[in-house]
This record gives structure tokens, sequence and C-alpha cells, in this order.
């Protein structure tokens, strides 16, 4: 199976435009699309994004889903682990890194000052 993503040298990023709340996720946490896409349902392909979350925002579920996801904390702070009201759960400074198999569960988040991860998410090969 080919990689869905364009060669795309160094360029600058307009991080004013191109954001969107992903599905499932409260107004205050958007992603923009840097490369590729992902075909959750066929269980194909791989995408590259940012996801930002605003000022006090937090998911109240774990996450679980059947792809790879590799997580780089770009800038701000991000909370782990924090419960329905948003309260407890873990705090992690920039340059902090995740990754976890398909499966696995993760979250709730929460960001009390706001933050910018950098993600990349893809199926096993075939």
């Amino acid at each position: 199976m080919a990689i869905n993503k364009i060669h795309d040298e160094f360029h600058t990023l307009d991080l004013t435009t191109g954001w969107e709340v992903p599905p499932g996720y409260p107004s205050g946490i958007q992603q923009k699309i840097l490369s590729g896409a992902l075909d959750e349902e066929n269980r194909a392909g791989s995408r590259s994004r940012l996801l930002k979350f605003e000022p006090g925002v937090f998911t109240t579920k774990p996450f679980v889903h059947e792809y790879w996801e590799e997580v780089f904390l770009v800038s701000g702070d991000l909370t782990v682990g924090n419960d329905e009201k948003g309260e407890g759960g873990e705090s992690f400074p920039p340059f902090t890194y995740a990754v976890r198999p398909p499966g696995a569960v993760h979250g709730p988040f929460k960001s009390d000052k706001g933050c910018i991860l950098f993600e990349i998410h893809y199926f096993d090969p075939a």
C-alpha cells in the first residue's frame, strides 16, 4: 500500500487559517491537517496534523482508535487523565512525546494554558 502523502518541501505554515473541530471533540479543540488523509472505515492511509487546545478546554472520556498515533507536545501544557470535571491527571510540558498502538485507551485530556500538538496517525501496512 502506498503512502498517501505528497512531496512537500519546507514552507511556512499559515496558522491563522485551515483549522476545524474534529468530529467528537469540543469546540475549543481544533485540527489543521498538514498532509495525507486517514480512512478509518477502510483502515487505510496516514495523516499528519496539528491539534490545538484553547486554554481551559478538556475532554471528558478516554479515546481509543484502531490506528497508530504519535504525539509531540510542541507548546503549552497538556494534562492526561483528568476526570469529567477537568480535574486531576498528570501534566506534561512542551517537548514530550507519546506513541500509542491501535486499541490503546488514552486520555481524557486538558490544557490549562492552551497547547499545540503535532500528531501522526497511520495504520499497519496490510
